[in-house]
């Protein structure tokens, strides 16, 4: 168990040396809720997923929108955009599904596809539908369940937290293939190890 009054005292050093807003307290809140829930224990694991709203959010900590406008998201998702099979394939079938299907959250949950893989569950753990109201997505708790349960189960890239972390393997930097590549694979691996050792020195 994770004392959360010691954890926030040694996040407030590192990597949060500046003053850390309350908005960022409860958004470290309500991923450390969400972990809990899932009954993972790889403190690795979570340190990492602590790290990611760190880029994904711009330190903010709170879910965000995919920024673009119409034409941007009908290039990339819609099927009347430049790769309608790819649309297709992901569920976007409609026209205007690009921009109603884009990326929500702490880590960006994107088409239609995906939106109706996390829709019973949602539905039944916060009775809201993410697949007609796709804003719904952005609540901090249901955008902090599909992180952990993207990110463990390997949702976002096929790429999952057990492929970095396990028993003969730690590997900070290449996890970022779990959301993004290795875009700014660096810079997370140092927040995420910054994290890993305020969780150790807050475990009770």
């Amino acid at each position: 168990m994770i004392d959360r009054k010691k954890f926030f005292t040694n996040v407030r050093k590192s990597p949060f040396p500046d003053k850390l807003k309350q908005s960022q307290v409860n958004g470290l809140n309500v991923i450390l809720n969400a972990w809990d829930n899932s009954k993972l224990t790889d403190l690795r694991w979570l340190a990492y997923i602590l790290a990611t709203p760190a880029i994904e959010t711009g330190m903010r900590y709170e879910p965000i929108i995919e920024a673009g406008g119409n034409a941007y998201f009908t290039r990339l998702y819609d099927i009347q955009g430049s790769n309608p099979t790819r649309a297709r394939s992901m569920g976007n079938t409609k026209p205007g599904d690009g921009a109603k299907y884009r990326g929500r959250g702490f880590v960006q949950i994107t088409w239609y596809k995906n939106y109706a893989k996390y829709q019973p569950v949602i539905k039944k753990l916060f009775d809201v539908d993410i697949l007609a109201n796709p804003d719904k997505a952005m609540i901090p708790e249901v955008a902090a369940y599909i992180m952990v349960d993207g990110m463990s189960k390997g949702v976002f890239t096929g790429k999952k937290l057990s492929d970095y972390f396990n028993n003969k393997t730690t590997d900070w930097k290449k996890a970022r293939r779990i959301v993004n590549g290795l875009d700014k694979a660096d810079q997370i691996a140092s927040i995420a190890k910054e994290f890993y050792a305020d969780l150790n020195a807050s475990v009770v």
